[in-house]
């Protein structure tokens, strides 16, 4: 076993004598923070165990090949024994990944950007195609969706949308989508029936309050406007809309989806956090990588990174190279294979980078 694995384990004992102390509640913020190290390292408590009892298979099984004459009874030990070493190694992998160490951005909330970008018309439907799949992803596991901000077009697609997607482990679900998304279809606007090709960018950004990453009102600065789209009862009557221009960096937001100028305003200061604090994120992980370059890759919206090939029905990850041929299951929300695969690869490259093994 390593010396991670060991200290956890340590860990998970002192933790677990603490709280059935006497006053171990006595203190409702240590004991809530107690409670959420104690739920994280009980995962690794009982992976561990697994891996105890099949290694305790493992030998029990040798034990009864080595004293064993019957070729039947022989036989059927061969096959366990083969079945509890890949059951072995499958675990080994599950407790390395528990045993990397805990990103506290994965808990949080995320903001989704989707762009179009190549392809005219036909991107701006893909938006609205990609924003429906992650939708009926988020709710299917348990996370809220909220529209923050969107720019319609006249065909129902989108030149840019935003939306907050709110519940825990939301940022470590999606973090892998940031990128360059490419589609190859023939387009509703496409009269001769020949394929195209057009490029949406997605971002995930990881929400944050507005004290996390020093957010000074005197380098904002505020415009408001008249809602515009594709259509609505509120579209330019009110001033509602909110334009805000981050001075220093000049990064601008905008947000109409409230009928209140405050409301508009307050959502357009989180996601204006959020991308501030998402380029200090992306400079400590600069700081800290190492020079192989890990083959998931780091979510930069300059990778193309998935491809959704419709004459064919498939989709591809090009980072791990995994391919999956149900490509309307997958746009209708069916997305939890690939973000496994995608997570587990990663898990693996920081393992090899560290080291780290049980």
């Amino acid at each position: 076993m390593s010396q991670k694995l060991t200290r956890a384990l340590d860990r998970y004992k002192e933790i677990e004598t603490i709280l059935a102390s006497q006053g171990a509640s006595a203190d409702p913020e240590t004991y809530a923070s107690l409670m959420k190290e104690y739920r994280a390292l009980s995962e690794i408590y009982e992976k561990s165990e697994e891996y105890s009892r099949a290694e305790k298979e493992i030998e029990d099984l040798i034990a009864l090949l080595a004293s064993e004459d019957d070729p039947a009874l022989k036989e059927l030990c061969e096959g366990e024994l083969r079945d509890a070493k890949e059951r072995l190694e499958r675990v080994q992998k599950e407790l390395n990944s528990l045993l990397i160490p805990h990103d506290p951005d994965d808990d949080r909330n995320v903001i989704l950007e989707i762009r179009a970008g190549a392809g005219g018309e036909e991107a701006a439907l893909f938006v609205a195609d990609l924003f429906r799949m992650y939708s009926m992803y988020a709710e299917r596991n348990g996370f809220r969706v909220e529209l923050l901000s969107e720019n319609r077009t006249e065909l129902g697609g989108f030149r840019q949308l935003s939306a907050l997607l709110s519940g825990n482990g939301a940022f470590a679900r999606f973090r892998y989508e940031s990128g360059v998304h490419r589609v190859q279809r023939v387009p509703v606007t496409e009269a001769q029936g020949r394929i195209q090709t057009s490029t949406v960018t997605v971002a995930v950004l990881p929400e944050v309050g507005e004290v996390e990453v020093n957010l000074s009102p005197e380098d904002v600065k505020m415009e408001t406007c008249k809602s515009s789209g594709a259509g609505g009862q509120h579209i330019n009557k009110t001033e509602s809309a909110v334009r805000l221009t981050h001075l220093p960096t000049g990064i601008v937001v905008e947000c109409q989806e409230e009928r209140s100028q405050y409301k508009n305003r307050d959502k357009a200061m989180k996601l204006l956090a959020s991308k501030l604090y998402e380029i200090k994120r992306k400079e400590r992980d600069d700081a800290v990588a190492t020079e192989r370059k890990q083959q998931v890759g780091t979510g930069d919206r300059s990778e193309k990174i998935r491809t959704y090939n419709f004459p064919q029905g498939r989709v591809t990850d090009h980072r791990i190279g995994y391919t999956v041929y149900t490509l309307d299951a997958f746009l209708n929300g069916e997305i939890g294979a690939m973000i496994d695969a995608l997570r587990l690869r990663a898990a693996e490259e920081k393992l090899a980078g560290n080291d780290q093994q049980v």
